[in-house]
């Protein structure tokens, strides 16, 4: 959560498992929008001596579609390679690490990425790019943040990259919410399924505090993006919003070399992971399809609608607290169809129902990360997007500190429902439904400019708790 080990295959496959996707117009470059997409989740710091990093045997691609058919125009493809400087030694480096082409940094990853459009046609960005090292503590990487800033790498004309460790930006209290679903403020409400002992109300406990990540950044104009290059302000033109997901494939067969005790791989590319929306795959596809679901493309998901339509937590809510969600109960019985939910994860919000605001992108049912392009950064952002009145924030793209959480559990609640249907009045307590847990829980602040998430949690630092 929000895509971390959210199906059995992938949770065996760490360094192919996407857990985050960002898409948002840059606050610091408003003509740019920034791409992110997290891999590897759950990262220890003290994770020696065989420290995270990307798959050299894995094809991690951004993908965009703009318009509206629910597949790619352009992809941003990164293809990552592993030198070792000095095999004969077990250490990750050898001494201080202050600067990417340090001597003392043995084990060593670069990446190549290449834009591909939808008639095959293939730019190669750049290559060889140098990602930055895990931050293992004060000796090893004695000035990580600079050391990182280093690895954003200009590519031209107003793009940008970035490949290495980060700070977890999500925030969840995954104990809590995979408790039964009990979110740690509505602990008193709980069923408790008649147990005598059970969790009272408190504050929220954020599982990802101190844990890292690998990110994928680009940064990138937004005539890039859209079709027919469009970068106008106007908020109701169709051109003005895409659609964001990313994957991560591997090669269909894998061989092992036991002279060399080495593998390798060959063959065509098969995805094997894919993201867009935080939790769609983790919270509303049945297990039983999750592992089909991320081999899938988002133009064929109109065969996962109707758990959109009828999500499970929904039905489970009334019955988790009792007497809290009384209108939600009748909303489920009726068996009406979550039209709200439907428009926000499948095909954009249409013009009309929130003033100032669409990212609709047609009637194809797809997963995508809806952004358009043309709502300007907010001067007052709100961490509830959408419902705490910020056009720019999520559902509207995703930015690294958008509440996600709070912000779906209270859609699938009924906050959203009276978009699509006048005569529903939601829970008072949908407005409020929350796990407890904002930016505020992080150990590790998010910074003002690109690649955004911040410098991640170091292994001599950082507490065991």
């Amino acid at each position: 959560m929000s895509s971390h080990r959210e199906a059995p295959e992938i949770s065996k496959d760490p360094v192919a498992d996407s857990t985050d996707v960002y898409a948002f117009v840059s606050p610091d470059k408003p003509d740019t929008v920034t791409l992110i997409a997290n891999y590897v989740p759950l990262q220890s710091p003290a994770g020696g001596p065989n420290f995270y990093e990307f798959g050299d045997d894995v094809l991690y691609s951004i993908h965009i579609d703009n318009d509206g058919d629910g597949r790619a125009e352009i992809s941003y493809d990164f293809e990552f390679t592993t030198e070792v400087h000095n095999p004969n030694t077990f250490l990750y480096n050898t001494g201080p690490i202050q600067a990417l082409n340090s001597s003392n940094w043995n084990r060593r990853q670069f990446y190549t990425v290449t834009r591909t459009s939808k008639d095959g046609r293939r730019q190669q960005l750049g290559q060889h790019l140098p990602c930055t090292p895990c931050n293992i503590g004060p000796l090893s990487t004695p000035n990580y943040a600079s050391l990182a800033s280093s690895a954003v790498q200009d590519l031209g004309g107003k793009r940008r990259v970035f490949c290495g460790q980060r700070a977890e930006g999500f925030y969840v209290d995954l104990g809590a919410i995979f408790d039964l679903l009990d979110p740690r403020p509505f602990a008193d409400a709980h069923a408790h399924f008649g147990l005598s002992k059970f969790p009272q109300s408190g504050s929220g406990v954020n599982a990802t505090k101190n844990l890292n990540v690998h990110t994928i950044a680009l940064q990138v104009p937004i005539g890039d993006l859209t079709l027919g290059g469009y970068v106008g302000g106007n908020v109701s033109d169709p051109r003005a919003t895409i659609g964001v997901w990313t994957s991560a494939s591997r090669q269909r067969v894998r061989m092992l070399d036991s002279e060399r005790n080495n593998t390798w791989s060959t063959g065509p590319y098969r995805q094997v992971s894919r993201l867009a929306n935080p939790l769609f795959n983790e919270v509303i596809v049945p297990m039983g399809q999750k592992d089909f679901w991320n081999t899938q493309s988002p133009d064929g998901d109109a065969r996962f609608a109707k758990f959109v339509a009828n999500p499970e937590v929904a039905g489970l809510l009334p019955g988790l607290f009792p007497g809290v969600f009384p209108n939600l109960d009748v909303l489920n019985k009726s068996g009406k169809v979550r039209a709200d939910l439907l428009a926000i994860l499948l095909t954009g919000i249409p013009g009309g129902l929130i003033p100032g605001f669409q990212n609709y992108t047609g009637k194809v049912q797809a997963d995508l990360m809806r952004l358009n392009t043309a709502i300007r950064p907010s001067t007052h952002p709100s961490i509830y997007g959408l419902l705490g009145g910020d056009l720019a924030g999520f559902p509207n793209g995703r930015r690294v500190f958008d509440d996600v959480v709070a912000i779906e559990l209270r859609a699938i609640a009924g906050a959203t429902y009276a978009l699509v249907d006048k005569t529903f009045t939601p829970d008072a307590a949908a407005a409020q439904v929350d796990d407890g847990v904002t930016p505020e829980d992080l150990n590790v602040s998010y910074l003002g400019q690109f690649p955004y998430l911040g410098t991640p949690s170091d292994g001599f630092h950082t507490p065991s708790e």
